[in-house]
């Protein structure tokens, strides 16, 4: 596999050859299935790498929250308003195992959550979308949850450890996620009105191309994808995991009576695959670029979440440092 990328990346890698000792090691290592850990040596690009998209992954878990919490006094019924608690609970967690996990890179969390307050780092451009109606938190969790695991079960075999072990967990809570959002979509379609069922099939005309965009573009416009690949922090291209995500979600929104904003998707026989249309690359980098529908809001909200919280946090840090300086008194 290796030895394919050198030839074929867009950006060329170091043959065996070419590396230094260390790096020879390293990238055996890494070929032969064995986790990479935070005390074993790793070049300098695998950990700025690693760096990079764990913090956009936390970041994205917790920015995640904002268009669910946007209902959570507005849902349905007292069960519903519960299960939308225990989700965006969840998402708060996959947000701390996945920092913890940058951690032990040697990156600073406070550090990192300033550079998404000045738009320096990125999270998902998917949570940059309005939530407006009740049908839209079934489509986040079908379809952008929906997403975020194919994107994220290929990761538990991803070759840095902690980050490997951390989805795990993750995957399995986004799976109950999933499901979740599912049976949402599913009830209004079943038992709901026809306001309600038309409200559903413009949630899911507003996400669909959208989640799309959530595997990024094709790899050969990443300098860094390649390298990636190498080092098995990535297992699969962008190309082949939204293939995966459309193949398995079709067939449920033709179970749910619902069709996709999409003319040219249709099932290719000789493919073994859905044919779907052109996706809108230049929103997704307008987006990106801060000018989606939400971006400013959401980063005000986590901005004042963190400006507002600073005494709780300082309270923490000195009850915990007069409790330690008892406990080393008493001994």
């Amino acid at each position: 596999m290796y030895a394919q990328l050198v030839e074929t990346g867009a950006k060329r890698l170091k043959t065996l050859e070419e590396m230094s000792p260390e790096e020879r090691e390293f990238q055996l290592k890494v070929d032969a299935e064995t986790k990479i850990e935070a005390k074993n040596w790793m070049p300098e690009g695998y950990r700025k790498t690693l760096v990079r998209q764990i913090s956009q992954h936390a970041h994205s878990e917790v920015v995640g929250m904002l268009p669910e919490g946007n209902w959570v006094t507005r849902a349905p019924s007292l069960k519903r308003k519960l299960q939308l608690m225990a989700k965006i609970q969840d998402e708060a967690g996959h947000g701390l195992y996945l920092y913890s996990a940058m951690e032990t890179l040697g990156a600073d969390r406070d550090e990192e959550i300033d550079k998404l307050h000045a738009g320096t780092v990125k999270y998902s451009s998917i949570f940059n979308y309005p939530t407006l109606s009740w049908a839209d938190m079934g489509t986040v969790g079908w379809l952008v949850d929906g997403a975020a695991i194919v994107n994220q079960v290929v990761l538990q075999r991803t070759s840095y450890g902690p980050y490997s072990r951390a989805m795990i967990r993750i995957c399995k809570e986004e799976s109950f996620h999933q499901r979740q959002g599912y049976q949402i979509l599913l009830d209004m379609m079943r038992e709901g009105t026809e306001e309600q069922k038309e409200m559903v099939q413009d949630s899911i005309n507003r996400f669909w191309w959208p989640s799309l965009m959530m595997f990024g573009p094709s790899d050969d416009q990443s300098p860094n994808s390649q390298q990636s690949m190498a080092w098995k922090i990535k297992r699969k291209s962008n190309d082949e995991l939204r293939q995966m995500f459309i193949d398995q979600t079709v067939p449920q929104l033709e179970f749910l009576g619902c069709t996709a904003p999409d003319p040219d998707l249709k099932w290719n026989e000789e493919r073994g695959h859905y044919d779907f249309g052109e996706i809108d690359w230049q929103e997704f980098y307008d987006v990106l670029k801060g000018n989606g529908p939400c971006n400013k809001e959401r980063i005000e909200t986590r901005k004042n979440a963190i400006d507002g919280g600073a005494w709780v946090r300082e309270a923490a840090k000195v009850y915990a440092e007069k409790k330690q300086q008892k406990q080393q008194n008493a001994a």
